[in-house]
This record gives structure tokens, sequence and C-alpha cells, in this order.
């Protein structure tokens, strides 16, 4: 896989945008106090030069050849599992230390704890040290982090998923103050002896950057894109129906699929997606004359609003999507509940394979993209991490490089005996295998197995071919490569920005305004009021402080 896309400007790699809760990456400010931010906290913008000077230096580290080549931000593809593995870590992590805290966001059922799990043991046992983790509710992960933060109390490794990074207050202070600066552990040359770290793409560590200087360890997007539509392509098929083309053909597929009597609604949440097939920037985009327009002046925001609104006013939406900021939308996409929502891409073999065992019809598949009338669609994404991995401040350099050490097995590649140990576990216990030799995971694999390691380590991202998924690998990437060309041109590639405070506060408000209107219970009406509320409390700020990044950086 390469280091990045190919960039904008000569001399450099484009990173492109993943999953956005505002443009960008993290608040600037002045003090931790109280976990809030004061007013008059006016961010600021580290330009792509001085990121470009503390970042390791790109040394690939494969042990396979892909059957699918990677491209930029693409994973390679892998349709056969390997019938030897290598070694790729010879020498045992461990250095004495004591039990290594950990802790990241976790979606579904949480795993037992060290000393009742027997994954953790025999992945600590190649550690040479344990790593005791705490898996947290992925869905109120930020309140979780905004308590942590606040108390100064971290553990040695935290992991804080980049779309959560946002809503922290004064997180690049909580960073300055709480996490270990790495930059002089990983710049240039020195990342060499951690060499699966150094493996990482350079764009995922371009983001890695507060203040000029390094503070995380990445673990890169497996895709660039944000969002997919999914649907049951099983029960769609079985119906009768084809999958849409247009805004229109889907709110027909979404009439003749929903059936109360029947407990079944055609759709659960969808605005995202929806605001990239009218053709609808994520944030920002540069207006003719010069200058940046907000995606809520964007005439396309309020036609995508007032379609998605349609969507609910005529009952076409399951009522837990209605009710709630957070139905369960995977349980109920399972069970047939609903038939079409947006999730990220990364959701899709896991969810594919479990299922097949419950139903063996099961088809999980996305969408085709389309445009509205003719025109084109945009797809928002990035190659910025999907989480960051920070070590806690003042271990001292001896715990500082057990840490890494730990990261880098972490971070082992695919086709290495430690991949197919982190990922799957311990063959006969954790996994068995298929005919072709690919792994397909026990109940206690399941059960047991919450991504313990693989969300704090970081890894160079591949997609391969399960025992269970035989056709996913090659509809992933065909998916990608189809759609690629649509993919939203990142206008702050390159620049690391800490947001002006008043931007950062007003980002959750204005979402709950949006879903009240969604809802109905605003009127399309009120986007008016909420555009000029959002502009006065922070908006205009912000669009000076994005305005003044560009300029800064010759753009």
């Amino acid at each position: 896989m390469k280091p990045s896309l190919p960039g904008a400007s000569t001399d450099r790699r484009t990173m492109l945008r993943l999953l956005g809760l505002g443009t960008a990456a993290t608040m600037g400010g002045a003090t931790l106090a109280g976990c809030s931010k004061e007013a008059g906290s006016k961010g600021s913008a580290t330009k792509a030069d001085a990121i470009r000077s503390v970042l390791p230096t790109y040394k690939s580290a494969e042990v396979l050849k892909p059957d699918i080549p990677g491209e930029g931000a693409i994973p390679e593809g892998y349709l056969k599992y390997p019938q030897q593995l290598v070694d790729a870590v010879t020498e045992q992590p461990g250095r004495g230390g004591g039990a290594i805290r950990s802790m990241s966001p976790w979606w579904g059922p949480t795993p037992p704890t060290l000393g009742n799990n027997s994954y953790l043991a025999a992945v600590n046992g190649k550690l040479g040290v344990d790593v005791n983790p705490s898996l947290q509710d992925g869905t109120t992960y930020a309140d979780k982090l905004n308590a942590m933060l606040g108390a100064r109390d971290v553990p040695d490794l935290l992991s804080v998923p980049n779309w959560e990074v946002d809503k922290v207050a004064r997180f690049s202070d909580a960073v300055k103050a709480l996490f270990e600066d790495l930059t002089d552990h990983l710049k240039g040359d020195a990342a060499a002896k951690y060499p699966y770290l150094a493996a990482l793409p350079t764009g995922a560590w371009e983001y890695s950057v507060w203040g000029g200087r390094l503070y995380a360890v990445p673990f890169p997007t497996d895709g660039p894109f944000a969002w997919a539509l999914f649907h049951r392509k099983d029960l769609v098929d079985k119906a009768g129906l084809a999958a849409p083309t247009s805004p229109d053909e889907l709110y027909e597929l979404g009439k003749k699929l929903t059936d109360p009597g029947k407990g079944v609604w055609a759709f659960g949440s969808v605005f995202d997606m929806v605001q990239q097939f009218f053709g609808c920037q994520q944030t920002w985009r540069k207006k003719p004359g010069g200058g940046l327009e907000h995606k809520f002046e964007n005439p396309a925001y309020r036609a995508a609003l007032e379609f998605t609104a349609k969507l609910f006013s005529d009952g076409l939406v399951h009522p837990d999507t209605v009710s709630s900021k957070g139905a369960d939308e995977k349980q109920l996409f399972k069970a047939g509940k609903i038939l079409m929502f947006q999730d990220g891409l990364g959701a899709w073999q896991g969810m594919q394979g479990e299922q097949s065992k419950v139903l063996a019809s099961f088809d999980m598949q996305p969408l085709p993209v389309f445009g509205v009338s003719g025109g084109q669609a945009v797809i928002w994404g990035s190659e910025k991490p999907v989480f960051f991995t920070f070590l806690k401040k003042g271990l001292g350099a001896a715990r500082v490089d057990e840490l890494l050490r730990v990261l880098n097995w972490c971070a082992a590649p695919f086709g290495s005996r430690e991949f197919e140990l982190r990922e799957y576990g311990v063959e006969g216990k954790h996994f068995t295998r298929a005919a072709d030799g690919s792994p397909i995971p026990t109940e206690l694999g399941r059960k047991e197995l919450g991504a313990q390691y693989t969300h704090i380590g970081g890894r160079v991202p591949v997609k391969v071919r399960s025992g269970d998924t035989p056709n996913f690998v090659q509809a992933y990437l065909d998916y990608y490569k189809k759609n690629i060309g649509l993919l939203e041109k990142d206008l702050f590639a390159g620049i690391k920005l800490e947001l002006p405070a008043n931007w950062s506060k007003i980002i959750q408000p204005t979402e709950d305004k949006i879903r009240d209107i969604l809802r109905g219970r605003r009127p399309i009406g009120d986007l008016d009021q909420v555009t000029k509320e959002f502009l006065a409390s922070g908006g205009e700020e912000g669009r000076a402080f994005f305005e003044k990044a560009l300029a800064d950086n010759g753009r």
C-alpha cells in the first residue's frame, strides 16, 4: 500500500476526509480548567511543511504480495489465506514493566476482562507484558473521555476516535498536558526501531500532529469513504425490487418496503448519504468569486434536508430512529426491521460474516451511488485515522520504548503469526479454518475478542477473504474503485487545524436543531434561522479561520 494518495501539490500527498462532525481535527485553547472552553480561543493551523518535518520516515513492511493491489488509501486485497505464516517480531516486546492499562471503544457486548479471557492471556503471553484493556461503549465514548481528561487521569494507552475529538473540550490542551510527545522517538529514521509503525501510511501520521509535535500513533482508515448506504439485498431481491438509481426511486423503494403491520420500515438514518447523493459538500467549498461557502448555504443541502424530512413525515423511517438520537440500527437491520441505513464500510464484513451464521441468505450490500437529475454525487471521505493512540505523559523513556514496542507488535502485517493471533486468537479455541485455510471465528472467539489490541495498535489496512465472507474482498474493493473519482477534494490537505472555541461549541447544538427539522419537530423553513444562528455564534468566525488557513498555505 502506498503511503498516501496523490496530492494537489507536487511535494506532498493529499489527505482526504473521513467520518465527519465538522471539518478538521482538534480544538485549540488556553487551559484545561473544568474541561470547558473559554470564549476567545481562536484556534491555530500548523502548516504542511512544519508537519512533514516531524513525521516518521515511511518504509514498507509487507510480508506478502496482495492479490488486488491497493490504490492510495484503498487497502490491498487478499483473495486467499496464506498457508505459511511468518514471525514478524522475533524479540519479545515486554521489558519487565508492569501491566499496561489501555482504554479503547467497542461496539458490542463487553468481552471478559483480564484474568477471565483466554484471548488476552494468549496475546499477553507473546507480548511478555500484560495489557489490561478497558473497553468502553463506543456510542458514549465522548462522555467517558471528557470525564477522564477533566480529571487528568488517563491510562498508559488511550485510543481516541477521530470523530470524538471535536466533542472533547480543549482537546489540544489535554494532548499537551497529559500525553507523551513522541516526536523524538519516531521522527525521521528513529521510527526504524519500530518497523511496523514506520510502515503506517504517511497520510495517517500527518493527522497525529498537535502544535507542531507528534503526539499519537494512528490507526489508519481501511478505506477513505466516510459512509455507505447499506441495504438488505436478500430481502429487496425477494420482494422483486431493484436497487434505486435516483432519489425519486429511493423514495419509491422505501414506500414499497415499509409495512408497519409487519414491523418493517425501509429506513434508519440516511441523511449524511442523502447529502452526498445531492452533491453537497461535507462542510466547506470554495465559492467561484472567492471565499468559502458553508454547506448550510448550499441549495443542495436544503434539497437533501427536504428529501430526508419527507422520509420521516411519510412514515418510512423506523420509530426508534424517529424518537431517539441513536437507535440500535445495526440490530434492527440484522433483524430485517429496517432495510436500509448508513454506516461505515468497516462494518460490512463483520456483520455479513456474523449474520450468515444465523441466516444463510443474509446479504448486506451498499447501494449504488447516484446523483440528482443527471448531476454528480459527492462522496465524503478522508485519510484521517479512525483512531489515535496516545501514551500517558511522564512514564520515562524506558517505559515509552516498551509501549511503542507493544504497539509495533500490534501493527504486525497480514501474513504474520502476530497478525493472526491479534485478529483471530488461537486456532481451535477462538477460530477454526475453512477448507481454504481462512479463519472462521468460534463462539468463544466472538465472545472474547473486542479489538483490544487492534484499536490501540494501528496497522497497514488490508482486506482478507474469510470462510464466512467469501465474496467480500472483491465486492469491497470494487465499490471503492468504482466510486473513488467522486471523492470530495480536501481543501485543507496537509494543514493541521486546531479549531476556534466558538466553532467547536456550536457543532452539537446545531446538529440537534437539524435533527429536530428532520423529524418534523421544526419546519423546513427554520433552516434559515438555524443558519443565521450558526453563523452568528461561531460560524462566521470559523469561516474567517478556515479562509486564513488556506491563504497562509497559498491556497
